[in-house]
C-alpha cells in the first residue's frame, strides 16, 4: 500500500516520492523527440473531396439547458448547460457547431464568455480575413497564429464543415469514414447530492436502460467507498470506470492511499487522476497498479499522446473533440494511438445534440473501440436542442442525414440570445 500519512510516498508500489508533484520541472523529457509528423501522415485533411463555400453570415448562439438532475464533479456542482453554439451561413446551406466550454475556467483555460469573445474578435476575422471561400480543412491553418482556444476552434471547424457536408449532401460519418452504424454506450455518474445509496440507485437505473459501461466522477473524500459498494451490489462483471478529472495530488499520501484502494476494484480504467500538467507523475505510479490509466486533460494534440504513451503515462486515451481542437487532431491522436496500440475512446462534455452528433460519428471511426461517453438525450436533458439521441440495446444509432445529422429545433431556438457576427 502507499507510504503512511504525513510520509512520502517512496514505497516500493509507488517508487520514490521525491521525483514527482513537487518538482519544478514535471514536464517531458524531449532528448530524443518520439513526436509524429503531424503535417503529413497523421493529420486527415477534414472537408478533403467537398465543394468549398462561401460563407455569408456567422453567428454566435446562447441557449440555457437545464439539467434533468444536478451534475457534480471535482469541478463543482451543476444544474443548467449553458450551450454555446457556432452557425455558418452560405447561400446553400448553414452548418452548425456546439462550444463545448463550461461557464467558468475549470476543466481547462477555457470558459463560455471567453470563447464568445475570442470568437468574434480573433478567431472569426482571422479565419474570413483570407477570404469567405473555404473549406474545413482551412480553419486549422488559417488560425494556428492564434494561440488555444481548442474548443472556440472546434466548433469553428465542424460548424463549416457541416455546411460544406449539407451542401453536398454527405453525412459526416461517411466523411470520416466511419465504419459502424451503430456506437456503444456508456454512461457519465457525477457525485450524487444523496451520497452512496443515491449512487446505487442511479447506477441501476442506467443499467436498467441498457448502457454497457459506468463510468462514476470520484474526488478526495467520495472515491474507495462508493466504488466498494457498486462492486457489492453489482458484482465484479459491471464495466466500472472512475474519473477523477485531476483532483487527486501525487505528493499526498491519502490521495495515493486512496488510489490504491480503487485499484483493488477491478475498474476497466482510472481516468486522469492527477493535474494535466503532470505526465511524469502518471508515468511514475502506473506501474503500482493493476488499473489502467486513462488520459484526459492531459491529452491536447498528437505530439501530446505519442509524449504520453512514450513515458508510460498512460495505457488509454479519451478523445474529446472540443478538447483538441476538433475532428481532424481527434483523428491524429488516433492515428498515433492505434500505431501504439492504445485504445481509445470518445468523451463527452455535456453536449446538446448538435455537438453529440459530432462525437457519435467520431465514436463510428475505426479504432475507437472502447464504449464512449455519447450516452442518449435524456441523460442530460428533458428536452434536447435537436431530435433527440435514443438508447437501443446499449447503442446509438449514428446519424445518416447530411451533415451532423442534426439541426436545432426553430421552437428551442426562441429564447436563444443571438449575436451576429456576420452577414
Amino acid at each position: 500500500m502507499s507510504a503512511a500519512d504525513g510520509a512520502p510516498a517512496d514505497d516500493a508500489r509507488h517508487g520514490n516520492g521525491d521525483n514527482h508533484a513537487d518538482d519544478a520541472d514535471n514536464s517531458t523529457d524531449n532528448s530524443t523527440d518520439h513526436r509524429p509528423d503531424n503535417s503529413t501522415d497523421h493529420r486527415r485533411h477534414i472537408g478533403d473531396g467537398l465543394p468549398h463555400i462561401e460563407v455569408t453570415g456567422v453567428d454566435l448562439v446562447r441557449v440555457e439547458m437545464p439539467l434533468v438532475r444536478p451534475f457534480t464533479t471535482s469541478f463543482g456542482r451543476q444544474t443548467v448547460r449553458e450551450a454555446l453554439l457556432v452557425r455558418v451561413r452560405t447561400a446553400t446551406s448553414t452548418g452548425w457547431g456546439e462550444c463545448v466550454t463550461p461557464a467558468a475556467p475549470v476543466y481547462s483555460e477555457e470558459f463560455t464568455d471567453g470563447a464568445a469573445l475570442v470568437l468574434r474578435d480573433h478567431l472569426v476575422p482571422a479565419l474570413l480575413g483570407q477570404g469567405h471561400r473555404l473549406s474545413a480543412g482551412a480553419v486549422g491553418p488559417r488560425l494556428a497564429h492564434l494561440r488555444g482556444h481548442p474548443m472556440a476552434k472546434a466548433a469553428l471547424e465542424v460548424a463549416v464543415l457541416d455546411a460544406q457536408l449539407r451542401a453536398a449532401g454527405t453525412a459526416l460519418a461517411q466523411h470520416l469514414g466511419a465504419v459502424r452504424e451503430r456506437v456503444p454506450a456508456g454512461v457519465s455518474v457525477g457525485i450524487p447530492d444523496g451520497g452512496i445509496e443515491e449512487l446505487v440507485h442511479q447506477v441501476a437505473g442506467y443499467l436498467d436502460e441498457g448502457y454497457l459501461r459506468i463510468k462514476v466522477k470520484v474526488q478526495p473524500g467520495f472515491d474507495v467507498a462508493p466504488l466498494t459498494r457498486l462492486r457489492e451490489v453489482f458484482g465484479d462483471a459491471l464495466p466500472l470506470q472512475v474519473d477523477a478529472n485531476a483532483a487527486y495530488h501525487a505528493g499526498d499520501a491519502a490521495h495515493l492511499a486512496a488510489l490504491d484502494g480503487l485499484d483493488e476494484l477491478g475498474l476497466e480504467l482510472l481516468e486522469q487522476p492527477f493535474g494535466a500538467a503532470r505526465l511524469r507523475d502518471h508515468a511514475l505510479h502506473a506501474p503500482a497498479w493493476h488499473t489502467p490509466i486513462c488520459l484526459d486533460e492531459s491529452i491536447h494534440d498528437a505530439a501530446d499522446a505519442a509524449d504520453a504513451i512514450t513515458m508510460g503515462a498512460c495505457q488509454v486515451v479519451n478523445i474529446k473533440l472540443g478538447r483538441v481542437g476538433g475532428l481532424s487532431e481527434s483523428l491524429a491522436i488516433r492515428d498515433v494511438c492505434r500505431a501504439q496500440g492504445v485504445p481509445v475512446w470518445c468523451g463527452g462534455m455535456l453536449e446538446t445534440g448538435v455537438g453529440r452528433a459530432a462525437n457519435v460519428a467520431l465514436a463510428a471511426c475505426a479504432g475507437f473501440d472502447l464504449p464512449a461517453d455519447t450516452s442518449a438525450s435524456n441523460r442530460y436533458w428533458a428536452q434536447d436542442l435537436t431530435e433527440p439521441f435514443h438508447l437501443e440495446d446499449g447503442h446509438l444509432t449514428v446519424p445518416t442525414g447530411p451533415g451532423i445529422g442534426r439541426t436545432p429545433r426553430s421552437e428551442a431556438l426562441e429564447d436563444a440570445e443571438v449575436e451576429r457576427l456576420l452577414g
